[in-house]
């Protein structure tokens, strides 16, 4: 489709050309006339109308239809001469003027492509971007761990999703909750779960969803979230990296400090409890909760902050077993003492190490995870994380 469109527009600027060139090098039929005689006529009021050229005039006599051209005398009062002599007098653009014009032209076009253009994108954006997951698969199963939060998540939900029966009783919605905690624990996992167990709508969204280059197009993205979960309510906000977006503004800093001020405002506005609507509930991560505008994260915008923690002894073992679910561990490989080893370990590191275990045992050719592949897999993952720290510093 996009090659049928580049080549019909190539097919009409070809076009162009050819008639462009036909028109400039057409063979001029216009019969000439000596300029005393061209005088006479005007005198005698027998030329309707006249085109002043640069080096020469063209002209029409009154019930001929044929085009005649003379000398141009290049008189201040030539025009004037014909004008009072009742002759409908036009002049010819200059080659400066003709430059001038379409020199004008291209920058119109130009400015006006670019605004066209950014208003394609912002509204690209906006049905790109903020995809609602409708049919989400993720369940709590998949999730270890955390089980008081599930359970107090869920009947959150259940106030999302029945805010009448709650009303009733003198129960608001919960606006927004927080998830603090070190990266890769699951809080990105537990909110589209949460979605997925309360059969609800999903926008996962992150703190560079809303930069951009051009100043004040932050704020309006924040807007277009809130209106697209509120036209999919009931529907669950996560907003990853919300530190990104949500530090502490600084009214005397730089141009993008401002931007940020914007957003983190654009933000309060939507989060207040007089402009929200019942049906849409908001959860940000954050690694860095100290980072936060304390306007944002108060009472009444987040009502509930977690800390997800990294996973304890019990939780280790749900995730051993959940991570091997399609792997094989070797019968002298023990998922306890596995999960005494992994302690302090985030969940995202020991998903890391037992893929890297089972990829070490395939390429030895083994059926199954063995000790010595969990031993390898400890140390590649260990070097990769010293030198990325190495680089850091």
């Amino acid at each position: 489709m996009k090659n049928k469109r580049n080549l019909l527009i190539i097919s009409m600027v070809i076009l162009a050309v050819i008639i462009g060139i036909t028109i400039y090098f057409e063979k001029d039929s216009s019969q000439y006339v000596a300029y005393a005689d061209f005088y006479n006529y005007v005198k005698a009021g027998k030329v309707a109308s006249a085109e002043i050229g640069q080096d020469e005039v063209r002209f029409y006599l009154n019930g001929d239809q044929t085009e005649y051209r003379t000398d141009n005398p290049e008189l201040d009062s030539f025009k004037e001469f014909l004008l009072l002599n009742g002759v409908k007098v036009t002049s010819e653009k200059s080659a400066d003027e003709l430059l001038v014009t379409v020199t004008d032209a291209i920058f119109n076009i130009i400015f006006f492509g670019i605004i066209i253009f950014g208003l394609y994108k912002f509204i690209d954006f906006r049905k790109k971007t903020f995809k609602v997951i409708r049919d989400n698969k993720t369940k709590f199963s998949d999730v270890a761990g955390m089980e008081d939060l599930k359970r107090e998540m869920l009947q959150a939900v259940d106030i999302l999703k029945h805010p009448k029966e709650y009303a009733a009783k003198g129960i608001r919605p919960i606006n927004g909750v927080l998830l603090e905690g070190n990266p890769g624990n699951g809080k990105t996992l537990f909110a589209r779960a949460l979605a997925g167990e309360a059969k609800v709508n999903f926008i996962a969204t992150k703190a560079t969803d809303f930069q951009s280059a051009i100043m004040s197009i932050g704020p309006a993205k924040v807007k277009a979230l809130f209106r697209k979960a509120r036209a999919n309510k009931p529907c669950i906000i996560f907003i990853d990296e919300f530190d990104g977006i949500g530090e502490k503004r600084n009214y005397s800093g730089t141009g993008i400090d401002k931007e940020n001020n914007r957003i983190i405002a654009a933000m309060l506005n939507e989060m207040d409890g007089f402009t929200r609507e019942e049906g849409v509930m908001v959860i940000a991560a954050t690694n860095n909760y100290k980072a936060l505008d304390e306007a944002l994260v108060r009472a009444g915008r987040f009502d509930k902050k977690y800390t997800v923690p990294n996973p304890d002894y019990k939780t280790r073992i749900e995730l051993i077993k959940i991570y091997t679910r399609n792997k094989k561990l070797s019968e002298s490989i023990s998922v306890e003492q596995l999960a005494s080893k992994f302690d302090g370990l985030s969940c995202s590191q020991i998903e890391t190490i037992l893929n890297e275990a089972a990829v070490v045992a395939t390429g030895e050719g083994l059926g199954e995870i063995t000790e010595s592949a969990l031993v390898e897999a400890i140390k590649r993952i260990c070097y990769v994380a010293s030198a990325k720290e190495a680089k850091k510093r």
